[in-house]
């Protein structure tokens, strides 16, 4: 058997140490002095001599735990002349080192990934502690808020104090709108933030994004659907106002001068004259209650929130709606998974957009064979309650669906076209959202997520 050199020298020191030992117990029985004085040192050196040696590997260990625990990973490990076992240890603890070696390379070069994205991206970006002191802001949140540096949050007072209340009181993923009046410029700041934990720290993330021009943009183009909607409203009952008022006018001219000998009018005249009138009347009538149903879409009461499971919800407008839909020879199933999801919600509210959504998928089946009109209730795939109407009817044709939601747009010959609108507005009370996509002649969508 081959022993390794390390080995054998341990044995061979232990077993000079033993003879040494040996001799100077025999000396110790002798008469001289400065022979056991002599041995007596020789196992001190030896003793001294194995403990070093031993330690050796101790220190190479020590050395190498220091290296990791300073980061000092450019260091090389070589214990010589101490036999392959050692070698091995060596290797190992080089190799140890330059895969810690990677591994700090990787991480510097996603830091530096990260930081030129921060630095470069056009959001501007805080890290900060929830007693406001900052702890990192990128170059755009300095463009925002004019500042070459921000040490607590407190010292954007000077732009406004409802936002630096925002930014040290807003909840982790939660998104929050402000105005802000920066001289005779406005903001209007989109603002999100996350909260993470670095060491005994807790940092809040916030992302800010002034959208001002956005919703400017948005605000003009829904201003300026809506008043095509109204003006098409509006002179589809003035201009028959206007052109039978001035028939009218012209009818009874004749009769204005004194001289006239017959200022009567003839039976003929008079019903001409009347049945003008009751169309003015009519229209007039129309066009009022076309502003009193615009005026109904600024009146929607707040919810009354309860919780309410889902399944409830749905098994109460099919109970409802089922007589409606066997007339009609439809279809109407639901599906929900799981069926333990809950809302808290406006049950009435809800109730009657769900209805009126089914409604709307009725007057869709007209004229459709096998009718089917599916409820399906889940998670969507961000965690959110969602309830879904799905039809197989006519569908709603691509450049119509992005108006659907527009007051007083409709596609019925009888429709006014605030069901839509109203539908939106009561899911935006209750934070939620409600979507449509429609394949014409094969199926359309409505979403209600809360």
């Amino acid at each position: 058997m081959v022993f390794k050199q390390f080995r054998v020298n341990v044995i061979i020191r232990v077993l000079l140490l033993t003879l040494s030992f040996l001799l100077l117990f025999l000396l110790l029985n002798t008469k001289y002095i400065f022979t056991p004085a002599l041995v007596i040192a020789a196992i001190i050196y030896q003793v001294w001599s194995l403990i070093r040696y031993v330690d050796r590997t101790n220190r190479e260990l020590a050395n190498f735990l220091e290296s990791i625990r300073y980061s000092e990973f450019t260091r090389t490990f070589s214990i010589n002349e101490a036999g392959s076992s050692f070698e091995a240890l060596s290797e190992a603890f080089n190799d140890v080192m330059k895969d810690f070696q990677q591994i700090r390379s990787e991480a510097e070069e996603h830091f530096h990934y990260l930081q030129s994205i921060v630095q470069n991206i056009d959001v501007s970006i805080l890290a900060y502690q929830r007693n406001g002191e900052v702890e990192m802001i990128n170059p755009a949140a300095k463009k925002l808020f004019q500042v070459n540096s921000l040490k607590n949050i407190q010292k954007l007072s000077f732009l406004s104090q409802e936002l630096c209340d925002t930014l040290l009181n807003i909840k982790p993923g939660e998104n929050r709108l402000q105005k802000v009046q920066d001289e005779d410029d406005i903001l209007q700041l989109a603002i999100y933030s996350t909260e993470f934990k670095v060491k005994d720290k807790s940092i809040l993330l916030t992302t800010v994004k002034n959208i001002q021009n956005v919703l400017e943009g948005q605000e003009t183009e829904a201003w300026q659907k809506l008043i095509r909607v109204l003006t098409h409203e509006i002179m589809n009952s003035i201009a028959p106002i206007s052109s039978l008022s001035s028939t009218i006018e012209l009818m009874i001219k004749g009769y204005e001068t004194e001289n006239r000998d017959e200022p009567c009018l003839d039976k003929d005249t008079v019903h001409e004259i009347q049945q003008a009138l009751q169309t003015i009347n009519k229209r007039s009538t129309g066009l009022m209650n076309f502003v009193e149903t615009y005026r109904n879409l600024t009146k929607i009461p707040e919810p009354n929130f309860a919780m309410v499971t889902m399944e409830n919800l749905i098994d109460n407008v099919i109970t409802l709606m089922k007589k409606e839909t066997e007339d009609h020879h439809i279809d109407l199933s639901c599906s929900m998974e799981p069926d333990s999801i809950e809302l808290q919600i406006d049950e009435q509210m809800i109730s009657q957009v769900l209805i009126n959504m089914i409604k709307n998928s009725i007057h869709a089946l007209e004229g459709i064979d096998n009718g089917k009109i599916r409820i399906k209730g889940f998670y969507n795939k961000r965690g959110r309650p969602t309830i879904q109407i799905i039809d197989n009817g006519q569908g709603i044709l691509k450049d119509v669906l992005d108006k659907i939601f527009i007051p007083f747009f409709t596609t019925k010959k009888s429709g006014s076209g605030i069901g839509l609108s109203l539908s939106r507005q009561i899911l935006r009370l209750h934070g939620g959202t409600i979507t449509a996509q429609s394949e014409p002649q094969k199926e359309t969508i409505f979403s209600l997520t809360f």
